[in-house]
């Protein structure tokens, strides 16, 4: 392993269903990392045998230590692998109350500075005010961050999410993913994150695993992975990019925000913005189009100035899509547009060529 990669997943399995799995994953020493996929791929199955709860052929090593080696006869059962997992539904105990459902465990397992660490847990996911309640008083919402600080009172070398906000309805989801954020931005562990969920990939991800039927299609950073339109990472709307920016200004009339992010400023609904925040915008290839000139008298806010890199993969009902990579002129920033290939043809698209992509503010996902 190199010092970025924390661990090591090596992992065939084969079931009397037909189902085969060929998963090689590495996981860097922090931030959270997405397996990502269609439900069936292989995500969970690849999560429950890093936990010891699921048995395949390979071999294990997280943080230096080796959980399973089957070359040398080595598989520590999952009470034996410091880890924390997190599963769909919350599974806190509902006679006891939240404080002693955090407490449970370490009652058990006698770890040293046990107060410290679960007040470190309750402060991180910011529970404080609900220990005393009940289990059946708490959201579902609220449910999962007291599920993820009992996960953390144990200081794990590595936190497991099994499709945390499956279950949650979408405002619970939005209540939540900004404690899931300041994890990633806090938290000195890694964190293996399942999900079918394109958003929640959007806005999680450091690192991008994407699977199908069993094996890992692509792998790396998000930005890297999102933008190989060699091997477009699609979903139910097709393939997307996400942009690192930071909010330059925002207005309270139009409540509309301008965002900087490499050598565009980008226009977008404001949604609770605030200048200085740094923010993630999504934007679907399918929602950003491409012209010569730069547009006049339109409802279209970000006229972006860009040059094509590459054509990439044909994609759609008998290949009717082109997926075009394009960069900003001047600083970084490259975004897809998804158009007919008789667009490009007739655009004389080709790498080099100086366009315009235009992008409705309303379609820029922050």
């Amino acid at each position: 392993m190199t010092e970025h990669h924390f661990g090591e997943v090596r992992l065939t399995l084969a079931r009397s269903t037909g189902f085969t799995l060929e998963a090689d994953v590495r996981v860097p020493s922090s931030g959270i990392t997405v397996l990502f996929g269609p439900s069936g791929c292989g995500k969970t199955t690849v999560l429950r045998c890093v936990a010891g709860l699921e048995r395949a052929v390979g071999r294990v090593v997280i943080g230096g230590n080796v959980w399973q080696d089957d070359e040398k006869k080595i598989f520590l059962p999952t009470y034996e692998r410091s880890l924390g997992y997190v599963f769909q539904e919350a599974s806190l105990f509902a006679h006891l109350n939240v404080e002693k459902n955090l407490t449970f465990g370490l009652e058990r397992t006698k770890v040293e500075d046990g107060k410290g660490r679960l007040a470190k847990a309750v402060e991180l996911l910011g529970i404080r005010h609900l220990l005393k309640r009940r289990v059946s008083e708490l959201s579902g919402g609220e449910r999962q961050r007291c599920a993820i600080a009992r996960a953390l009172c144990l200081t794990p070398d590595i936190l497991l999410m099994d499709e945390p906000l499956a279950a949650l309805d979408y405002a619970r989801k939005r209540e939540i993913l900004p404690w899931l954020e300041k994890l990633r931005s806090e938290l000195q562990i890694p964190i293996l994150y399942v999900t079918h969920s394109a958003d929640e990939m959007a806005r999680l991800a450091d690192e991008l695993i994407v699977m199908q039927d069993g094996k890992v299609r692509a792998a790396g950073p998000l930005a890297e992975v999102l933008g190989n339109v060699k091997v477009p990472v699609e979903t139910a709307y097709g393939s997307s990019v996400v942009l690192k920016g930071r909010v330059e200004s925002v207005s309270t009339e139009w409540k509309s925000a301008l965002i900087r992010t490499g050598g565009w400023v980008v226009d977008a609904v404001a949604s609770g913005l605030k200048v200085g925040d740094e923010v993630r915008m999504r934007m679907l290839s399918r929602d950003v189009s491409v012209s010569l000139e730069k547009p006049r008298d339109v409802s279209i806010r970000n006229c972006l100035p860009a040059t094509v890199v590459e054509l990439g993969a044909e994609t759609g009902p008998e290949g009717a899509y082109q997926i075009v990579k394009l960069a900003a002129r001047e600083g970084e920033g490259e975004i897809l547009a998804r158009i007919l290939r008789e667009s490009a043809a007739e655009l004389q698209l080709a790498p080099g060529k100086p366009v315009w992509a235009l992008v409705k503010a309303t379609a820029v996902i922050v």
